[in-house]
């Protein structure tokens, strides 16, 4: 059992050493030295000779170089996703236009290219068709948009990318 401390007496402070360092000397560090004969390596270095000396920077760099690669291909999967996504609300947009009362399917058309243009470049709105189709027994307007996939930046294959809107025609 403890002695209680007497609340009087001023308190004793311990001088304790940093985690994890109890055994390192003061001073500077040396390697190389015989054994008993002064300080040892500090705890985490590797002597000048040792083969893995050095892999610290090649490795940074490997792994640095991986996580870029990951990053720009998430980058570019996020891209390529907005470019469908944009494409498919285009076509739809178009094709409900096309529909309305006073309008044509030609002005369907010119609609979906006007918003791909102003969205994503004149490269995507090339290819655009608008034709009166049926789904489910329904007469509807039907618009195809055929554009490149992005596969860097906004460059990639044409005619890779296929999508359709569709609106019910009045009448």
């Amino acid at each position: 059992m403890r002695p209680l401390r007497d609340p009087r007496a001023p308190a004793r402070r311990r001088a304790r050493a940093p985690l994890g360092r109890e055994s390192v000397p003061a001073g500077p560090v040396r390697s190389g030295c015989a054994p008993g004969g002064g300080a040892q390596d500090a705890p985490g270095t590797l002597p000048p000779e040792h083969p893995d000396r050095g892999s610290a920077v090649a490795e940074y760099v490997l792994v640095a170089g991986l996580l870029a690669l990951l990053f720009t291909g998430t980058l570019q999967l996020a891209l390529a996703l907005h470019v469908r996504n944009t494409l498919i609300d285009a076509a739809a947009a178009g094709a409900r236009y096309g529909t309305l009362a006073d309008r044509t399917p030609e002005d369907g058309v010119a609609r979906t290219r006007e918003i791909i243009a102003g969205h994503l470049g004149p490269a995507y709105a090339q290819d655009v068709t608008a034709a009166p189709a049926e789904a489910g027994g329904v007469r509807t307007l039907r618009v195809e948009v055929v554009a490149p996939l992005p596969v860097v930046a906004l460059l990639g294959p044409p005619e890779a990318v296929t999508v359709h809107g569709h609106a019910v025609l009045a009448g």
